[in-house]
Formats: structure tokens, sequence, C-alpha cells
């Protein structure tokens, strides 16, 4: 017997809807590697749907007094603790995630965001009034930009929607979200819970609008002529489209592309705790993560030591079933991504040395087992490109200027981390680092006060904090003559 597979639906205008002309995609489960449910490829008159209903509704959203955002929102985050478990399942389901992880380390997390953001949004203020002209007082209004069409990834699906969304309802603006087209379920699911959540304190549905769809989807959506602004998270490659195509009508754009992460290990550095904590945040979430420490640059004086520590951190690590506690990470997001994986290990130079791992693990689903590469060079492939894998590559440098020579030396700057007892050197390396954060003696945590964000083609705009709100925000100067 075939099993049916569940059919996920558009949310446009508080109506769940099939795509116009019928589309259909079929929706994978990583861990598995079957088909469990179809979604819609959304074309052009979707698209125009959701954009008329997310237009629609700007005005009274936009004109609300921000506290009556803030309620919308703060229900939204106690929906999401009502309904854990239906997300968790679905995100699972989404990405292969292991379900213990989810729980911990998405849903808390996203519940904050939102209040963090619901908080913010009664904070739509621009400086103090004042004259700067003989007879005119010149005061500053924040206002939103108007409709946002936004782009999510694959890598969290529910949290990179939570992201983009709660900033831009905070400040008052409507939204068009699209989910990558192999993890569409939890943002539909997230459509019940703000629609439901808009409908009982008698807001319009059309506040929050979700379109499932591919790259093409993503085209139409942000070439719109309705959007004031398109927020992607996403590859370089995507980003640089989408730039390009806002750039025909001036949209605002706001890009969170990819990373090559440098993590900095000097000689002084405890290299028990930091092997631990490397190894953690280069294999979470099977290392699919803008900011993962995957890139390795360590001390000649310890690089051998440092070497076998973290190859044998990666071979006790384990990847595995969704429901296996003991796990850290499940499978890469689908075949793709696993062959490209793939490539970047059956490419590696002669020089190059595999510690740990390098193949695929498992009979089905798309696991890859925790991977150490060293003996590497600074023009190697694997260290100048985004493996968004469970690959750490590590290389040797000798000073500290090689060091911020080498972690510099990639065309992304989102992250990095230093790891060094010497405070003066943290101090040094954070000021010449070229990355958007810089953690010292840690890799990887986050916090909903602190921007999010990077240089060069790592994109520009910043996620989560104050910053990440005031892009979803216009500034007006409004002069008034003081004669009456």
């Amino acid at each position: 017997m075939t099993t049916a597979l569940r059919r996920l639906r558009n949310y446009i205008d508080g109506e769940f809807r099939d795509a116009a002309d019928g589309r259909t995609t079929e929706v994978v489960n990583p861990a598995t590697g079957e088909a469990y449910a179809t979604a819609p490829l959304s074309g052009a008159a979707d698209v125009d749907a959701a954009m008329a209903a997310a237009e629609a509704a700007f005005p009274a959203w936009r004109d609300l007094i921000p506290a009556e955002r803030q309620k919308v929102l703060l229900k939204v985050a106690d929906r999401f603790e009502e309904r854990a478990e239906e997300l968790i399942a679905a995100e699972s389901e989404n990405c292969g995630k292991p379900i213990a992880l989810v729980r911990s380390e998405e849903i808390p997390p996203m519940v904050d965001q939102i209040r963090f953001f619901a908080g913010a949004a009664r904070m739509l203020e621009g400086r103090s009034a004042g004259e700067y002209m003989d007879g005119f007082t010149s005061i500053i209004r924040r206002e939103p930009v108007g409709v946002c069409a936004q782009v999510a990834p694959w890598n969290y699906p529910m949290m990179m929607a939570v992201w983009k969304f709660a900033p831009a309802l905070a400040a008052g603006n409507t939204v068009v979200i699209k989910p990558s087209d192999t993890t569409p379920a939890s943002t539909v699911l997230i459509a019940d819970i703000i629609g439901s959540v808009l409908d009982e304190l008698g807001h319009s549905r059309g506040v929050f609008n979700v379109i499932c769809g591919d790259r093409e989807t993503g085209r139409l959506m942000v070439e719109h002529k309705v959007p004031a602004m398109a927020s992607i998270t996403g590859s370089v490659r995507a980003g640089m489209q989408v730039a390009e195509s806002a750039s025909k009508d001036l949209k605002r754009v706001h890009l969170e592309l990819g990373g090559k992460a440098p993590v900095v290990v000097f000689e002084d550095t405890d290299i028990p705790k930091a092997v631990e904590d490397i190894s953690v945040a280069g294999y979470f979430n099977a290392g699919q993560d803008c900011t993962a420490a995957t890139r390795v640059l360590v001390h000649e004086s310890i690089h051998d030591e440092f070497v076998a520590a973290l190859a044998k951190a990666a071979s006790e690590t384990k990847t595995g079933a969704v429901d296996d506690e003991d796990v850290l990470y499940g499978p890469l997001n689908n075949a793709n991504q696993l062959k490209q994986v793939k490539g970047f290990i059956e490419r590696l130079p002669a020089h190059a040395k595999i510690e740990a791992g390098g193949e695929q693990v498992g009979e089905k689903g798309y696991f890859f087992a925790p991977t150490v590469v060293s003996g590497l060079k600074q023009d190697d492939e694997i260290v100048q490109h985004e493996v968004f894998g469970p690959v750490i590559t590590v290389q040797s440098f000798s000073d500290e200027k090689q060091a911020v020579q080498w972690a510099n030396g990639v065309e992304y700057a989102l992250a990095s981390s230093v790891w060094t007892k010497d405070h003066a050197r943290a101090m040094r390396m954070s000021r010449s680092l070229d990355f958007g954060c810089v953690w010292i003696n840690t890799h990887i945590p986050l916090v909903a006060e602190m921007p999010h964000g990077g240089f060069k083609k790592s994109g520009y705009g910043k996620d989560l904090s104050s910053y990440g709100f005031d892009d979803y925000t216009r500034i007006k100067h409004v002069m008034t003559s003081l004669d009456g």
C-alpha cells in the first residue's frame, strides 16, 4: 500500500489555499529520504493574491498603536509555547532534526525573540524634537516600510521565520513569507498560529501570509510591485539575485547570506575545553549554520595535540534518528546538499588529510559523519568556500599577524571566534577580525538583544536586536513653522 502524502497549502488572507494552477512539489523527510507531504508550487497568481492581501491589511496594521501590535506578538509567543509539540514535530519532519534538541535549543529562544520584538514594538521613536532653523521645529517619525517580501532558508525554517516576521510585524509592516521548498511544514503551521491570534484579537489575517514554492516563486515575490522591502536568508548566489531583482524598482533589501567563520586558537588555550566547545559549535545542526565553527586556525605549537583531540571528539559525536536523545545532529537537509558535502571531500587536494569521518553514514536518509580535515592551505577550495556540513577544517598558523591575514582571507564576514587567555590579544583580534560578530573563548551563542549580521559577501542588514528592528522602519522628517 502507498501511504497518502499530507497536503500542505498556502496561507493567504486568512485562508489555506492550493496553488491557483494546482501545481505541487513533494516534500522529503531528510532522515528517511522519503516524501511525506506535498506543497504548493506557487506561481504569479498566488504571489499576486498574497501581496494584495498584505497590501490591503497594511494601513490598519500600520495605524495601530504599538501596544496593540505588542499584544498580538505576546499572544503569538504564548501560543508557540502552548503548541510547542506540534512545532517540534513539524520541524523534526521538515529537517530530520533530533526532537530533544528542537525542544531545548529552538523553541525557548524563538519564544524569547518574539517577546523581545513585542517589546520593541513600543519603541518606534526618533531623536528629540528641536529647532535647527529660527522659527521652525523639526520632528523625526519612525514608520514601517510597508509590505515585506521575506524568504526563509531550510537550515532553521522556524527560527529564521521568527527572525523575519517578528521585527517586521512589530514595526507595523505586513508580511508575505516563503519557506524553502524543502522545508515548508513548520512555516505553514506558524501561519495557522498567527492567523488564529490575529482573528481572536480582531485584526485582518492578511497581515501575515505564507506562500510555498521554489526559486521562481521567490523571484516573483522580490520583483512584485507591492513589497517595499525584500528580506532573504540564503546563499550568496541567491542574495546577489535578490539584490539585482530588487534594484529594478529600488526596493530596500535585507540580506543574511553565507559564512566561513574562522576559529582562531592560540597556544595558551585550554585545549580540552576549546575542543569540546568547538566540536559542538561545528557539528550542531550538521554544520548547516552560517556561523558554524568549521574553519579552525590553530597555533603551530599545539597543532598536533589539538588535531588529535578534535578527531577524538568527532569520533565520539553521534548523528542519527530523531528520537535518539544522544545524538548531536541529524541529516543534511536534502540530496543536493549531501552531494555538495561529498564533493568537497572527494575534491580534497593530495596534501589534505582526513583525520575523522569523511563519509555518508546509515542506509537511508542524508546523514554524514562528523569530519575533521587537516593539512590544508589557505587557497584550498574547502577553506575558501562554505561547505555547510559537519566538516571542520584545520590550518596551522605561526603568529598573530598570519592568523589575522588567514582569518580575514575569505569572501565571507559573518562570524568568528578567538581562543586565548591573553586579554590584550583577544582585544587586538576582536578589532582586527573583519566579521560581524567576534566571540572570545566561545562560539555560536546568540541573544535577542544583540545583532546578528555580517559584512562582505555575508550580506548586509541585521537580524535580532534593536538594530534588526530598525531595519524594518523608515525615517521621516517633519518640520513645522512656529508662526502657526
